[in-house]
């Protein structure tokens, strides 16, 4: 080979690394190359809310013509084991933060805490057939039912067994930490069966997310609640202990005692991508306004101004 050739050759091979390096610096941290405007991230979602998060990726994915958000709505157990294992999966909305254990297993293998907070507050809604006459409910009635103690002729529905965020909330908040008897609980796939057996068995009792059947203003929810209705739970802290329905005053007070919280966990450390961008939407104004509008609590408050009206009707 000539030495003319191999200097061609050497030349082109520079020329090959210089383009190779110059793509290389133009990759985000990790290869990503979305942004909070532009490109497209997969999230994995609770089931629970996936009418109110659907109306999230809407109003973003319209501001941001760049960007595509492809949600797979799961129980959130599959959601939690998404984000320790799906190198894809960089965003999960659950009803809970990183526990202790939780943020040293990221700390000790990624080197940073993934930024994981609370955008919302949900309820667990205990639902009755439209015909059923018994909608009062104590803690404790519920508690005993689900333990099997009394009216073991009424079958208690819940979107899964073991897996699903309703689940943990009933076990952790409801028995603490016991476990309920399987004979009188069943489990079905997802809030839409859900209502759906609580619809046709005027006899059962299901429990389900409140993003899926408490807006008013929504027709598909409208219907469901001809055929099934909330049932009313005691508001120990309130005087009098009076009962009160699931609904966006009663969620913010706390006064309805079945309220969790709606959290985003985002695996992006300091890398600002869609991820963290579209986080911070749903925290910030119109992210909260699509929350108010479903009648969720908001962690943003939104206060209520003091106008001036003319008593006066003034003369011509």
């Amino acid at each position: 080979m000539s030495v003319a050739c191999r200097g061609i050759i050497i030349l082109f091979l520079g020329i090959c690394m210089v383009v190779v390096n110059s793509c290389k610096s133009e990759k985000k941290p990790g290869g990503y190359t979305d942004t909070p405007k532009s490109g497209t991230i997969h999230i994995s979602v609770d089931e629970s809310f996936k009418p109110v998060i659907e109306a999230q990726i809407e109003m973003y994915e319209a501001s941001y013509p760049g960007t595509k958000i492809v949600a797979t709505y799961k129980p959130e157990a599959a959601c939690l084991k998404d984000l320790f294992f799906d190198t894809a999966t960089r965003m999960v909305i659950v009803t809970r933060g990183l526990n202790d254990t939780e943020k040293k297993f990221f700390l000790d293998s990624l080197h940073y805490v993934p930024a994981n907070n609370v955008m919302a507050l949900d309820a667990v809604v205990i639902l009755v057939n439209e015909k059923s006459k018994d909608s009062l409910f104590s803690m404790h009635r519920l508690k005993d039912q689900l333990q099997g103690k009394i009216n073991r002729q009424q079958q208690i529905i819940f979107d899964g067994l073991t897996t699903t965020s309703t689940v943990r909330f009933i076990e952790d908040s409801v028995l603490k930490g016991q476990h309920f008897d399987t004979t009188v609980v069943k489990g079905v796939k997802g809030n839409q069966a859900v209502i759906d057996y609580v619809a046709t068995h005027e006899n059962a009792i299901g429990l389900v997310g409140f993003s899926w059947i408490g807006n008013p203003e929504d027709t598909l929810q409208l219907a469901e609640l001809k055929r099934v209705k909330m049932a009313y739970v005691q508001c120990d802290l309130c005087k009098d202990s009076p009962y009160v329905k699931p609904m966006q005053e009663s969620i913010e007070s706390h006064r309805y005692p079945l309220v969790r919280g709606l959290f985003y966990i985002v695996k992006e450390g300091s890398y600002l991508g869609l991820g963290t961008g579209f986080s911070t939407f749903m925290k910030q104004e119109r992210g909260q306004l699509i929350f108010k509008r479903a009648y969720l609590g908001t962690v943003m408050p939104f206060g209520i101004r003091d106008v001036k009206i003319n008593q006066k009707i003034p003369k011509d």
